[in-house]
């Protein structure tokens, strides 16, 4: 059976650390030099290829002598320091040997939520596929704290997605794909082919789950499918150890778990808004505007916000409530935490009155808001 994958132009590839470190024993070599053959296979046929790597922390564990993933935060980044320096040397040789070089992209949470510099990284990121590299994408994890993390590189992959507009994001990992029950215990699970990105049925298939070496699982590969499909990315799940991998996938095989993005993509500036990770604050809205945000994604007026929690300023992503505490929308606030404490519940034309100053009519506009 084949697939109907569309054309693939520029495409994000993520390895994770269990593929990677070889369970523990440093890098695994001739892994590497596998999927740098694949990748440098997929430059030659013209395809733009980005590379979101884990295995930093876990080669850094193997080069200190650990056993168990550090819990405490300067530890975890003294071994991502340590082993940083191994990952990349790998890669730049491994893709050296194919006559391509290497450039290494360290991001943090900050660097995409803040507008100017996500600008600043796409801008560089094309430059680097236009001269042909491959840049290999890391967390800055040696100094990236708890409360900024991007949590995964699954995430992380999900994010270098929109941030360059990929076709494909090839999520591989130690198993074949998402089955409907986990095949190491279930001799009788199957493997799920194809599915919408946007599924929530699939979450029933899959739990978190947290290795010795990193911190994710197959749940955390569905959010980044999900949050890939934003920008019209499918993504493929497959095992990095089947044979030529990549070139099947792109070939249309049946290989994996293939999500497919089943919404119109966003534009680009409510694809970063959907991106944000951390919001700095929360609306908490009354059933009537939730109800009018939902059904006809109309802008946020003062008067539809019941309470305000958090700091935030003006410019800042906050998130919509409805009453039951689920969420609405996220978007940019017009207004700070302690104005729209002062101007809550009241009407467009009464704002000036109470502030003595008037930004905007909308509390948040609808052309800076992203439904959830």
């Amino acid at each position: 059976m084949s697939r109907a994958l569309p054309q693939a132009r520029r495409v994000v590839v993520k390895i994770g650390s269990a593929l990677i470190t070889a369970d523990g024993t440093g890098l695994d070599r001739p892994a590497l030099q596998a999927w740098a053959r694949q990748m440098a296979e997929l430059r030659e046929q013209g395809l733009e290829v980005i590379l979101v790597s884990s295995g930093a922390v876990a080669e850094g564990m193997y080069r200190l002598g650990m056993t168990e993933r550090p819990h405490q935060l300067h530890q975890l980044q003294a071994s991502a320091a340590v082993g940083q320096m191994g990952l990349v040397q790998a890669y730049e040789q491994e893709f050296a040997a194919h006559g391509l070089h290497a450039a290494q992209v360290l991001l943090t949470h900050d660097d995409l939520a803040d507008r100017e510099r996500y600008l600043n990284a796409r801008s560089t990121m094309q430059a680097l596929l236009t001269l042909g590299t491959i840049p290999v994408v890391n967390e800055n994890d040696t100094v990236a704290y708890e409360e900024i993390r991007l949590g995964d590189n699954d995430t992380l992959a999900a994010l270098v997605a929109n941030l360059v507009v990929a076709d494909l994001l090839l999520i591989l990992t130690d198993q074949e794909g998402l089955f409907d029950a986990d095949p190491r215990r279930d001799p009788q699970a199957r493997r799920i082919a194809e599915g919408r990105a946007s599924d929530v049925t699939l979450q029933q298939f899959v739990a978190p789950e947290f290795g010795r070496l990193g911190r994710g699982g197959m749940a955390t590969k569905l959010y980044a499918a999900e949050r890939a499909a934003r920008s019209g990315t499918h993504t493929v799940i497959a095992s990095g150890r089947e044979e030529r991998v990549m070139a099947r996938v792109l070939a249309g095989e049946d290989v994996g778990t293939w999500l497919q993005p089943d919404r119109e993509p966003l534009a680009a500036r409510k694809r970063w808004i959907a991106d944000q990770l951390h919001s700095r604050g929360v609306l908490h809205l009354d059933e009537g505007a939730a109800r009018v945000l939902r059904e006809s994604g109309r802008s946020l007026l003062a008067v539809g916000v019941a309470r305000v929690e958090g700091e935030f300023r003006r410019g800042e992503v906050v998130t919509c409530v409805a009453p039951d505490g689920s969420g609405v929308a996220r978007g940019l606030v017009n207004y700070s935490a302690a104005e729209v404490e002062r101007i809550r519940g009241l009407r467009a034309d009464q704002i000036e009155a109470e502030l003595g100053y008037q930004f905007e009519p909308e509390l948040v506009h609808r052309d800076n808001m992203v439904l959830l």
